[in-house]
């Protein structure tokens, strides 16, 4: 096709998917919405320099209308989206593809974001994967010789693919020499592929937006949905989206980025490890009363978080939309009294998340599928959601938004030593073709890694000392860093991960995102 150019190398069966009915869609998306895309990645980075400046957030006044409009509400829930009481995440590889559709869960969120790693045949390979999965003919087996399959005449997950943020190219894929966003390659792909598949089959193509900082960022989705749906010759508002609400700009935007999709909005999401960041990220040079204790102690019940997840829920059950809350990362174990003490947080948590309005919750391992369901069903019985729970005479301010200071826990060398550990071990298997990866009994993905490195560069740049009295230093996270890594398991090499580690956490120019260096050190 004239003006499109694939680089990646050729991968088993990528004709089936870099169909020529594909490329022309992802440069007609390119044409339309790259230089919007562009100018919306600018209007972000002016936005971070306004809050390092003194500016604090704050609901928009030129959107107040919308707000103050209760009229107005989204699309019917589409079919397979109307009970979403527990719901499975997990990238698009082979095995993890037929165990999330298998787990009994309502929704598999089939990541092509943080929890997979965008090698070029992970890119390709995962839309295979899918294709194979909605045709039913997809199988698996391992190095053992066990075989993995879809079971039969089983009610499956239903799928919802979460493409890549704005923020991310795709640099194997060149239209008039410009690299393509991957955000369009994979919705792109996805629709092409195997939007009137599900069509056919009583769903439809269904995502998770990720990464999203504004309704103007919303407004382009629907203008790309809009843009498919009319090259595809298919209706418009047959496509569904739930919106992570993950960033902390999009947390005073809620209403505006659900009025920007309406007739394509299916919900919004909790998502609780990537808001961490997102706040550590604008506020890093704001001083201590915005740094945060270690990472692991901040919890839902902390103030600003409970002001972030009441506000979801009101907002979404006042325009009868689905509110879906955070992830459960903990994956079951050898030990049964490790697997006793998670399990009863974890129940805790998903029962706190039922009661006070969620219509569903996320997990990351099948084995954690039945304990989220058994919490939700506890609230919901029989009923697919509880989007008539409005809390409508609930008021949520900016101030409670931004009360980052109230959040209790301490800034310990325990917490400081796990994040640089976990950050290298994340990065070590991200490197290589991983991006779900099981450390310390969680299933991490890149939002770990960017909490744990902002966090570090925070505490150093804002001269945070450990609650023994011990400077949080670059001299001191390299030293820690060194000892961390030889603990690790001497049959990985780490070095790659180690220097990527301390680049971005140490360095006075701080990174908005790990994982462009972390692409572009890939084939």
């Amino acid at each position: 096709m004239s003006g499109i150019i694939v680089t990646g190398k050729p991968v088993s069966r990528s004709e089936e998917i870099l169909t020529p009915q594909a490329l022309e869609l992802i440069a007609l998306l390119h044409h339309q919405l790259n230089p919007r895309r562009l100018e919306l990645l600018a209007a972000r980075k002016v936005r971070m320099r306004q809050i390092e400046d003194g500016t604090d957030f704050d609901f928009l006044t030129q959107t107040k209308s919308i707000r103050d409009d209760k009229s107005w509400k989204v699309a019917p829930a589409a079919p397979g989206l109307d009970d979403r009481r527990v719901e499975i995440t997990g990238p698009t590889e082979r095995k993890m593809t037929i165990n999330a559709l298998n787990s009994g869960a309502k929704v598999w969120l089939a990541d092509l974001e943080d929890s997979n790693t965008p090698l070029w045949e992970n890119v390709i390979n995962g839309q295979i994967n899918l294709l194979d999965a909605i045709t039913r003919k997809i199988d698996f087996t391992n190095e053992s010789g066990k075989r993995y399959s879809l079971r039969p005449d089983a009610e499956l997950a239903t799928i919802v693919v979460r493409p890549r943020g704005f923020h991310l190219p795709e640099k194997h894929i060149v239209v008039d020499g410009e690299v393509t966003s991957g955000s369009f390659v994979d919705f792109a792909l996805y629709m092409v592929t195997s939007a009137k598949l599900q069509i056919a089959r009583g769903s439809g193509p269904y995502f998770y937006l990720a990464k999203m900082e504004s309704h103007l960022e919303a407004r382009m989705w629907n203008d790309a949905f809009n843009l498919a749906q009319d090259f595809l010759e298919i209706p418009r508002g047959t496509i569904r989206a739930t919106m992570l609400i993950e960033t902390f700009p999009a947390a005073f935007e809620m209403e505006e980025i659900l009025f920007e999709l309406k007739e394509h909005a299916a919900g919004l999401n909790a998502g609780r490890w990537d808001y961490l960041f997102s706040v550590i990220k604008n506020y890093k040079k704001r001083g201590t009363d915005y740094v945060l204790p270690d990472r692991n102690s901040v919890a839902m019940t902390a103030p600003f978080m409970r002001a972030y997840t009441e506000l979801l829920v009101k907002t979404c059950h006042t325009r009868g939309a689905h509110a879906i809350g955070g992830m459960a990362a903990f994956i079951p174990s050898a030990d049964s009294l490790v697997n006793a003490t998670a399990f009863e947080k974890v129940a805790a948590d998903k029962a706190r998340e039922a009661g006070d309005g969620f219509d569903g919750s996320w997990v990351a391992h099948p084995g954690m599928v039945e304990l989220c369901r058994e919490q939700f069903t506890k609230v919901l019985g029989d009923r697919p959601n509880q989007k008539e729970i409005t809390k409508s005479e609930m008021t949520i301010s900016a101030k409670e938004l931004l009360n980052i200071k109230a959040t209790p826990g301490s800034i310990t060398e325990v917490g400081l030593r796990n994040n640089i550990s976990v950050a290298i071990q994340y990065l070590e298997r991200w490197l290589a073709g991983t991006g779900a990866v099981a450390i310390f009994n969680l299933m991490e993905d890149a939002a770990t890694a960017e909490i744990s490195r902002s966090q570090i560069w925070q505490w150093i740049h804002n001269n945070v000392a450990l609650d023994n009295g011990q400077l949080v230093t670059a001299d001191l996270v390299k030293k820690y860093a060194e000892e961390e890594v030889a603990i690790l398991t001497k049959s990985l090499n780490y070095s790659a991960a180690q220097a990527m580690f301390i680049e971005t956490s140490v360095e006075d120019n701080y990174l908005e995102f790990l994982t462009l260096p972390a692409y572009e050190a890939m084939a």
